[in-house]
């Protein structure tokens, strides 16, 4: 600080004109309101004033992450969300010059060239690419091979890679290219209908109910004895046998038509009436994937649960809550065999063919009453290995209302266990069309694989036939079946959907089967309390839920009485 008499003498040696300003010269210059304006982000932050050891880029920005970012990770810069107008840019840049290196050195197995795929280091087989199919390359312990005709192929096909140990997960080849796709609903909505209600999958999700085990009413038809020289190790050659064509009837009328049904509902033994197929769609579908529809007939203060003629919940579909489902030939797929409605009616034909081939028609279980649908006089050919079980499960919340529900399960064969009692078992079969094909959803191939990774194999099918196996789980599980046979059905060559192989058979017990994938019955009973009250609020009369084709909802139209009954033109379901 100046010392005080310099500081006086300063002041006494300035002007007394009381015009002279204090402060800097003031300018004439005519630039200097015509700087550009620096636009900025009220949501900048002030992190530094300055920061002299950060290497800026070509445009004045920062470069966030360098060698001088290290403790400010989490913070803003200010004005970093902008490029700076004022930066004083390079002609050149001289941090593109580098030394050039003429050593040699070798080049390492590269991806995308020729023939070529990108390279995944992990243990084994799971840490590299997924098989490409044609043209395609595999990745195990650190090196790619190429596939059949691999010239010039890609590394990745729709499916993705299978990323294990130090590999790295994709999820599809140009997901984000892939179109929408826009399935067409299962029934044609009309104009005359009304929608009265839309319900999301997530509000269906928290739906929760508990009820009984239930119990038995009335028992028809009849069991043969499961084969158990089926139940060799699964995968191993001497268990695989030919799928033949077997010649049986079965019977599978909804509920309305079902006679033993309608005598019960005028004995007032229940609420609600339904089959184990409808049930066990609505109680599963959360799951659901591809469209699909329920007719519901309210009648006085009954229910009727039924579904169409030629529905398409008495399908069995394939792959339906894969990645990457079966296309169909509309949206590119060029194998007709391999579309969605193509390989349902194939692993429908193989589940009703599996069921009577694992059986031994030596050895009969009857029950008190014989089957209800067939007729000798009329039907000629042999009826098939079924037994039909109505079953009665309390779904009161209270007990000044009851609500009970009677389902017709059914029934595939009967296994004798020494000198116990028999049990009861319901008969089931997993299909492969072709593991390298579009919508395999990365399936392993079960010829390889089967006997060394089943749990692998069956969990893959858990992923991509979810709803489907939740289904099956459901029904053994209403009809109190002791066991669930699951079978393994091949093509015998991949381009012939017309010739199967049996691989094998696994037994589950329904209710930890249900545990395994996470399938909680409380929820579905919630689902049908849910609806049958909506409908209980309504009019007597006809009415359709339906399953939105392209989203997770349901929709509850209002129809009218006369619907269905003539033949009307029915979408084909494009899943």
């Amino acid at each position: 600080m100046a010392p005080a008499f310099q500081l006086s003498a300063l002041i006494a040696s300035l002007p007394e004109d009381k015009d002279t300003i204090w402060g800097p010269p003031t300018t004439t210059d005519p630039y200097l309101n015509e700087v550009p304006y620096a636009p900025y982000s009220k949501g900048d932050k002030l992190g530094r004033m300055a920061d002299w050891t950060q290497d800026s880029g070509k445009d004045g920005r920062d470069n966030r992450g360098g060698k001088g970012y290290k403790n400010y990770r989490d913070q803003q810069v200010y004005g970093a969300g902008t490029s700076s107008l004022f930066s004083y840019q390079h002609a050149e840049d001289e941090a593109s010059f580098s030394v050039v290196d003429n050593t040699k050195t070798t080049k390492p197995r590269a991806g995308f060239g020729r023939g070529g795929g990108t390279i995944f280091r992990g243990r084994g087989a799971r840490g590299g690419a997924a098989t490409g199919g044609r043209g395609g390359a595999t990745a195990g312990r650190g090196g790619a091979q190429r596939g059949p005709g691999g010239r010039g192929g890609a590394a990745f096909d729709n499916r993705g890679a299978r990323g294990g140990r130090g590999g790295r997960r994709f999820g599809g080849w140009k997901d984000w290219d892939k179109p929408q796709r826009n399935r067409d609903a299962s029934v044609i909505i009309k104009d005359s209908w009304k929608m009265l209600e839309e319900i999301d999958f997530n509000r269906l999700a928290k739906l929760n109910l508990e009820t009984d085990e239930g119990e038995d009413i009335e028992g028809y038809g009849f069991l043969n004895t499961y084969d158990k020289s089926y139940d060799k190790a699964a995968g191993a050659k001497t268990a695989e046998r030919r799928l033949a064509v077997q010649d049986r009837l079965f019977f599978n009328p909804t509920a309305s038509e079902d006679p033993i049904i309608q005598e019960l509902a005028a004995k007032d033994e229940a609420t609600i009436f339904a089959t184990e197929t409808v049930l066990s769609m609505l109680m599963c579908a959360p799951r659901s994937v591809y469209p699909w529809d329920i007719v519901i007939v309210r009648e006085g203060n009954k229910v009727f649960l039924d579904k169409r003629e030629n529905s398409q919940v008495d399908y069995v579909s394939v792959n339906e809550n894969a990645t990457d489902p079966p296309l169909d030939v509309s949206e590119g797929n060029k194998d007709a065999m391999n579309t969605p409605h193509a390989l349902a009616l194939e692993a429908t034909y193989i589940n009703q063919n599996f069921a009577i081939q694992t059986v031994q028609e030596n050895e009969k279980f009857d029950f008190p009453q014989p089957n209800p649908f067939y007729n000798p006089e009329e039907d000629s050919e042999p009826l098939g290995s079924k037994a039909y079980k109505y079953r009665r499960f309390d779904l009161s919340l209270n007990e000044e209302e009851p609500m009970h529900l009677i389902v017709r399960t059914e029934l595939d064969a009967v296994v004798k266990q020494g000198t116990s009692a028999e049990q009861f078992v319901t008969i089931k079969a997993l299909n492969e069309f072709d593991s390298t094909a579009q919508g395999a959803g990365g399936a392993l191939n079960w010829r390889q694989k089967l006997g060394s990774q089943l749990g692998a194999v069956v969990a893959t099918e858990m992923k991509n036939n979810s709803c489907k196996l939740a289904r099956w789980t459901t029904q053994s599980i209403l009809a109190s079946a002791a066991q669930m046979k699951l079978g393994f059905v091949s093509r015998a060559t991949p381009k012939d959907n017309n010739r199967h192989v049996i691989l094998g058979v696994v037994s589950f017990k329904p209710r930890e089967f249900a545990s395994q994938m996470a399938l909680n019955l409380n929820n579905g009973w919630g689902i049908v309390r849910t609806i049958v009250d909506m409908c209980m609020q309504m009019p007597e009369g006809k009415y359709v839920l339906v399953k939105d084709p392209n989203k997770p909802a349901l929709r509850l139209y209002e129809v009218p009485v006369d619907a269905f009954d003539e033949d009307e033109e029915v979408v084909e379901t494009k899943a």
